[in-house]
């Protein structure tokens, strides 16, 4: 039976609990065994129910969805910061400019655009089933993302300071318009990871986008990450691109989402009790 299901394409999952089931448990691809039952079973089984209840294995399921799903999210975020951060480390070498960030920026950045939402996201429960093609889901998100990243802040760096030689003013400038743009365009790419919203994923992105803006107007905080807001036309260059990112990244999700035949989801569906049904009329017994 095992052996014919999977023919057919089924993933198979076979419990037991005696000798007679080892076969059909090694051959399964989830093998579910009894904690009462023989000890060769609980050896070739992923999973052993310790109280023998099958209630357990629902639970079982969600954590395993919980998992993989996460992971997925979480994956997509850090491969996309891997893209764009080498992108613009090579295009900056090979132009021999000087780095448009300070450590302390990208560390900041890092704060609501990997770190945080990446430890949040990977807690959260997901009841999302597992789907083959994890690798190119994941890179069908990150190459592109990262390049859209990397295209915007390398555009805004280069219009706003040039090639040649500058001043420490002008070079404060152009890094901090760069800087708008990259924090605008990464974080609408956690927007697209968290998708379909809840309420607290849509504050975490709301949240990170505040966070942001109150770093650049609060003047503390302008002199503690060396940010220079005075040159206007630099910081309205920065928000532009940064809007033709966030652009971009939408863009790239509705075309990914397009692609792969799947129904764009924005939020998620409220789950609502199922309608009564009419309870059936006794039928009459009939005379013997």
């Amino acid at each position: 039976m095992v052996d014919a299901l999977q023919a057919r394409g089924h993933s198979v999952a076979m419990t037991g609990d005696g000798v007679n089931d080892v076969l059909a448990l090694k051959d399964a691809d989830l093998g579910v065994a009894m904690g009462s039952g023989s000890s060769a079973t609980r050896a070739v089984a992923q999973v052993v129910l310790l109280d023998d209840r099958f209630e357990s294995l629902p639970h079982v399921v969600a954590e395993g969805r919980r998992v993989i799903g996460n992971i997925e999210r979480v994956a997509k975020l850090f491969l996309t910061k891997t893209i764009y951060s080498v992108l613009l480390a090579l295009t900056v070498g090979i132009l021999g400019l000087p780095n448009p960030f300070l450590p302390l920026q990208i560390t900041v950045v890092g704060w609501f655009t990997i770190g945080i939402p990446a430890f949040l996201l990977s807690l959260a429960p997901n009841r999302e089933r597992a789907r083959p093609g994890f690798v190119r889901r994941t890179l069908a998100v990150a190459i592109p993302g990262g390049a859209i990243v990397a295209a915007a802040t390398l555009t805004t760096y280069l219009v706003t300071r040039g090639l040649g030689e500058v001043s420490d003013a002008v070079q404060a400038q152009a890094s901090t318009a760069t800087l708008i743009t990259l924090i605008m365009t990464a974080t609408w790419v956690l927007s697209i990871v968290a998708r379909p919203y809840v309420w607290w994923r849509a504050t975490l992105v709301l949240f990170a986008y505040g966070f942001y803006f109150t770093m650049f107007v609060l003047p503390f905080a302008q002199h503690w990450l060396g940010l220079d807001v005075t040159s206007l036309p630099a910081v309205t260059f920065g928000v532009l691109a940064g809007l033709f990112g966030m652009v971009g990244v939408e863009v790239l999700w509705w075309v990914t989402v397009i692609v792969r035949g799947e129904t764009p989801r924005l939020w998620v569906r409220s789950r609502t009790s199922p309608s009564r049904r009419p309870r059936s009329r006794r039928r009459p017994a009939r005379p013997p």
